[in-house]
């Protein structure tokens, strides 16, 4: 029988936001792998997957998750995961890897496939989508990510600050992931692009830390590295203007 990896979207990190397909998901695997970083503290998707599946089905697999400058160091730590969901594979036959928001919308889990399919010939890789961060902060800002024909930009700010300045500088909503670290730069390209009025970000969603608030507030001050920013055009045609 062919060995299974699957990588289950568990959402932002509110464990009431996690489908039903992916608790199934989760329930089904023999063995829940959750990145976490060197410093093996619990990380929020572990968090988020401890509320329907028991610790000891639980498995931690080691990321560079806080690297962006050593590529050696990074690529040491993905074949190093990839060999160890492998030797899971081989002992279990159904893995589950639980990723934070969505595991076909940056993240962790791209990588973690393409590593096993190279490791365990004839495995059979699997996705179960999951809520991404832009969803729950619309849903608890009020924000509105589409209307009509307007287009949807996601950026990641890891990019450069550059990236997101093209994206406010054309048409619809932009949403910014991972711009906690380039606050100041994020809050001085809003404002350029006459974006700044109707912007939200958010952090830590669904948990107790959360943090949503008007983007009109940063002061430049860092934030949480996954902070999310939705940022809407200007919407003045009334009820379908964009349709």
């Amino acid at each position: 029988m062919s060995s299974r990896l699957v990588g289950v979207g568990v959402g932002p990190g509110d464990p009431e936001l996690v489908t039903v397909k992916g608790v199934n998901a989760l329930r089904a695997a023999d063995v829940v792998v959750v990145p976490v970083m060197d410093t093996l503290e619990r990380g929020r998707a572990e968090a988020t997957v401890l509320h329907y599946v028991p610790g000891e089905k639980v498995v931690r697999v080691v990321f560079a998750l806080n690297e962006r400058t050593d590529r050696a160091r990074r690529e040491a730590a993905w074949d190093a995961a990839g060999a160890k969901v492998a030797e899971l594979l081989a002992r279990h036959g159904s893995v589950a890897f639980a990723t934070i928001g969505d595991p076909n919308v940056y993240s962790t889990f791209t990588y973690l496939a393409q590593t096993i399919a190279e490791l365990v010939p004839g495995v059979v890789v699997e996705t179960v989508p999951g809520i991404t961060a832009m969803q729950d902060l619309a849903a608890r800002s009020g924000a509105v990510l589409t209307e009509g024909t307007e287009p949807l930009t996601l950026v990641p700010v890891t990019a450069g600050s550059a990236v997101l300045k093209e994206a406010l500088a054309g048409p619809g909503t932009v949403v910014a992931y991972k711009f906690g670290r380039q606050a100041a730069e994020v809050a001085e390209a809003l404002a350029e692009n006459g974006r700044l009025q109707d912007a939200v970000w958010g952090s830590a969603l669904g948990l107790p830390e959360e943090s949503v608030r008007p983007a009109a507030e940063l002061d430049g001050t860092p934030l949480p590295y996954l902070s999310t920013l939705i940022a809407p055009p200007r919407r003045d045609g009334g009820r379908g203007g964009k349709l």
